[in-house]
């Protein structure tokens, strides 16, 4: 059962169900009105018949004010005894009787007026009922009044087919009406599914839902449907650049493990210092792989979603570690300080921030030339974040490259790179751990004047 068949469906039915409680509430309120004429009619007719026999000493003697009650044919009045005896009746009843039920001729004695309905002789009448009371106040005799309700039942019936008939017309022109809607306003999501279907067959995730779209629930949903086909395709340019580059890192030492090892097989191991050399290669580039994988597994991590267990990290003590091990992997080459510091506590995992800082800082100490400066600066802010800032004076980022730095396995200069053993990993692991806190990391930079990365961290 299609989408479009159901909607048209519960929306027809809502309408059938919608027109049949009108129709049965317009119908019950105009018979209400209606009856309820009839009844101040005839109730008011009887108290004018009434009025002329309580004026006479003897009802017996009284005559039906025929000309005052009969204006029309279906209005009838009769006239009768407490025993029963009919003393008048209008001429339109010929020689029938309106009969008086026994419950109602016991109300009348009791002094008490009431309606019921006579049905008799294919007619249907509505009859009031009241008693004559003499002066004395006492019942002798009774008064009723009736008028058909023929042409009022024709009438409601007449009503009743106009309504079904009118009904039954606006649900089909609803029903043809809600089909033709509901394809128009389905067509969007079956080139939706027809595109889908498109890059499935054809794994081709360039394609996107053309055409212009109202800005509806449907147009949202075409907008959002091609921004996650750009998403998967950027996504799966990610995955395949990251196999790409995975392979290439891979390969460079897997091809000096495997040249040492044949060089060691065929007689070099019988030297020392050849096996020396060698061995120090392989354990050079196993460590080099090893770093990669670990790099690769602290990002495979984070996209799980992996929770950091948070405590109470006081950031500059980090600082001050981190200024250490970084005077160490600077060697003398380049020159490292400490700027501004001030004492700032976050919370935090201590490892995954202290790692962040040093791949800041080994980023700013390969890209220095000798004699170049590392800053390591803190700043407490007023508005509740943390600012540590690591600057360099090194050869800087060039403009282009400045949206890319982040990006797994980018590297402003490749070759340099790989000759530090860099895995181009370690700005976009930055990224994640500071953003994993809470926190922020941007760059400053100009080419041939430095670069200066700055994380945020909330207190």
């Amino acid at each position: 059962m299609t989408l479009r068949f159901r909607l048209t469906f519960w929306y027809t039915l809502l309408l059938a169900v919608v027109l049949l409680l009108f129709a049965v509430g317009f119908q019950a309120v105009v018979a209400r009105a209606l009856y309820g004429e009839v009844d101040d009619m005839i109730q008011s007719q009887a108290e004018r018949v009434v009025a002329v026999f309580e004026a006479n000493i003897d009802p017996m003697r009284s005559r039906l004010p025929i000309p005052a009650i009969v204006f029309a044919s279906q209005v009838f009045a009769q006239a009768s005894t407490l025993q029963g005896t009919v003393i008048d009746k209008s001429p339109g009843m010929g020689d029938q009787m309106m009969p008086l039920p026994e419950e109602m001729r016991e109300r009348n004695l009791a002094g008490e007026s009431g309606f019921y309905t006579w049905q008799g002789d294919g007619v249907t009448l509505r009859v009031f009922s009241t008693p004559v009371h003499s002066p004395e106040g006492q019942v002798v005799a009774t008064v009723q009044v009736a008028r058909s309700l023929d042409t009022i039942d024709s009438m409601l019936k007449i009503a009743r087919l106009a309504l079904l008939v009118g009904g039954g017309i606006a649900v089909a022109l609803a029903a043809i009406g809600g089909a033709l809607i509901s394809s128009a306003a389905l067509r969007p999501l079956n080139q939706i599914a027809d595109t889908t279907s498109r890059i499935v067959r054809a794994e081709d995730l360039d394609q996107r839902i053309e055409g212009v779209y109202p800005d509806d629930e449907v147009g949202q949903l075409a907008s959002t449907f091609n921004e996650m086909m750009g998403r998967l395709q950027d996504l799966f340019n990610t995955q395949q650049r990251l196999v790409a580059d995975v392979s290439h890192e891979l390969r460079t030492p897997l091809a000096t493990i495997q040249g040492n090892v044949d060089l060691l097989q065929r007689g070099a191991a019988q030297d020392p210092a050849m096996l020396s050399e060698g061995l120090e290669a392989i354990g050079h580039e196993v460590a080099r792989m090893t770093r990669l994988v670990r790099d690769l597994l602290l990002l495979a991590e984070t996209d799980a979603g992996v929770r950091l267990i948070l405590k109470p990290v006081e950031l500059d003590t980090l600082l001050l570690e981190v200024y250490r091990e970084a005077l160490l992997m600077a060697d003398g080459r380049v020159r490292v300080r400490l700027g501004h510091e001030d004492q700032a506590q976050v919370q935090g995992e201590p490892d995954r921030l202290k790692q962040l800082l040093l791949n800041l800082i080994s980023n700013a100490i390969a890209y220095t030339p000798p004699g170049g400066l590392v800053t390591l600066s803190l700043h407490r802010r007023p508005d509740g974040w943390v600012r540590v800032t690591v600057a360099d004076t090194g050869v800087g980022i060039a403009p282009e490259d400045l949206p890319h730095i982040f990006d797994r396995f980018w590297r402003v200069d490749r070759a340099r790179g790989r000759a530090a053993g860099s895995s181009g990993l370690g700005l976009s692991i930055a990224q994640s751990i500071a953003e994993a806190h809470g926190g922020s990391i941007s760059v400053e930079s100009k080419p041939g004047q430095g670069s200066t990365f700055e994380v945020l961290l909330p207190l």
